[in-house]
């Protein structure tokens, strides 16, 4: 009587990679980027410290307080444009420290997981949002304690308007994170910004031949959105202000998918 002898059988077929829920976007991740933005001080305090100093700065002048802006003051204007250029600072930033994780290669290292390029972009979004809400909630308090005069409607509507049309500035820090080296991204936004700002009408009304060209600068739509609670925006005027946001989150957004495809091709 013979006896057979059988040997185990090992799969030969592998079985298949399961991906990630939502391309590997997840509170985790989420909540190990906002403990380190927040560990990083100067951003955070910059993000505090500058948009309300400006504002004391520039909003506090003269008869400011006295003087009615549309349903509010001048320094109640100055409060919001301060605050939306605030959003800009905090959001834009928050969004191009990317490039130190270009230098360090951790956005490399993010490739061998099964993260999606859509969820890393959509971290960093929120994380640069959270900075941007901070830096608008900042300036609205110093407002309120120094003079500045909404109605209780435009007070919440131009805060909401100002920190939520700040993501297209999120993207673009994004955008010009992965776009520019490292060691050069914050000196070159910093005086960037500025200049968008003034060109995007965010300081000053504009008119004539200027306030044309401002219409396509991605300020001008912020600007023109976050002001509207104050009434003195046409209904012509705010739907180029929505397209003008619309247009530049979708091109930093796509813009900054590709780059951040690109710099983690070789891993």
């Amino acid at each position: 009587m013979t006896s057979s002898l059988q040997l185990p059988t090992t799969a030969t077929a592998s079985t298949p990679r399961e991906l990630p829920a939502l391309g590997g976007f997840s509170t985790a991740f989420l909540g190990l980027e906002l403990r380190r933005m927040l560990r990083n001080r100067g951003t955070f305090l910059f993000t505090l410290i500058m948009p309300p100093l400006f504002f004391v700065i520039f909003g506090l002048q003269s008869d400011y307080k006295t003087e009615s802006y549309g349903s509010g003051n001048v320094t109640g204007f100055i409060m919001v444009s301060m605050a939306v250029y605030g959003a800009m600072l905090a959001t834009t930033s928050g969004g191009a420290m990317v490039s130190i994780e270009r230098a360090l290669g951790w956005s490399r290292q993010l490739r061998l997981t099964p993260l999606r390029p859509a969820a890393y972009i959509a971290t960093k979004i929120v994380v640069a949002m959270v900075l941007g809400l901070i830096s608008v909630a900042a300036v609205f308090i110093v407002g309120g304690i120094l003079g500045a005069h909404l109605t209780t409607t435009a007070w919440i509507a131009c805060f909401v308007l100002a920190w939520i049309g700040s993501l297209v500035f999120a993207a673009f820090g994004l955008f010009m994170g992965y776009l520019l080296p490292s060691e050069n991204v914050m000196q070159i936004l910093g005086p960037g910004l500025a200049i968008l700002s003034f060109a995007g009408g965010l300081f000053m009304p504009l008119s004539g031949w200027f306030e044309d060209v401002s219409r396509f600068f991605p300020t001008y739509g912020l600007a023109t959105l976050a002001r509207m609670p104050f009434g003195d925006e046409a209904g012509t005027t705010i739907a180029a202000g929505v397209v003008n946001l619309l247009v530049w989150a979708v091109f930093f957004t796509v813009g900054a998918m590709i780059l951040f495809r690109r710099d983690t091709a070789r891993v």
